[in-house]
């Protein structure tokens, strides 16, 4: 179980790159990202970020009883997080590729980075306060929600 949670947790070992593990998990997720929305726009990338928060809590639970609190390493909350950007514009996605929509993928990228480097409340609340896995997944998720905000106000005005 150890060593499952520590796959799922690092998202393939993801987490392991020695800087800026977190902006490798979130790049990791692009691709997956694309696929999910492309083929099944808003309801597959919910239902996958679903069953990755699940798998990912119980994953990063495991892994806490090992390390410190929201270690580096565990960047499944990145992932989940950074399908919460891409959320409410991937029926927009679905089956189109296109340079704009590239500007899309890159623009949830950079802005889910931004607001979980920040983590404007209630996301740090989650990062400093709630010491358990909910508290590790649910700052991404909540960085996620202001980034798709952002991102789907940004796409309107444009």
């Amino acid at each position: 179980m150890k060593k499952l949670s520590y796959i799922i947790a690092t998202v393939l070992g993801a987490g392991y790159f020695p800087i800026a593990s977190g902006t490798v998990g979130s790049a990791v997720c692009i691709p997956l990202a694309f696929i999910l929305a492309y083929f099944g726009g808003f309801w597959l990338v919910l239902s996958v970020a679903i069953f990755l928060y699940i798998i990912g809590f119980f994953a990063t639970k495991e892994v806490l009883k090992y390390t410190e609190h929201d270690p580096s390493i565990v960047v499944i909350d990145e992932v989940v997080g950074q399908l919460v950007t891409i959320l409410p514009v991937a029926n927009m996605l679905m089956g189109k590729f296109n340079i704009e929509i590239l500007w899309i993928y890159v623009g949830a990228f950079f802005l889910f980075r931004l607001f979980d480097i920040t983590k404007p409340f209630p996301a740090n609340y989650f990062d400093k306060k709630v010491m358990t896995a909910n508290g590790v997944m649910l700052d991404d998720v909540i960085a996620g929600i202001y980034a798709s905000i952002v991102l789907w106000g940004a796409i309107w005005i444009l």
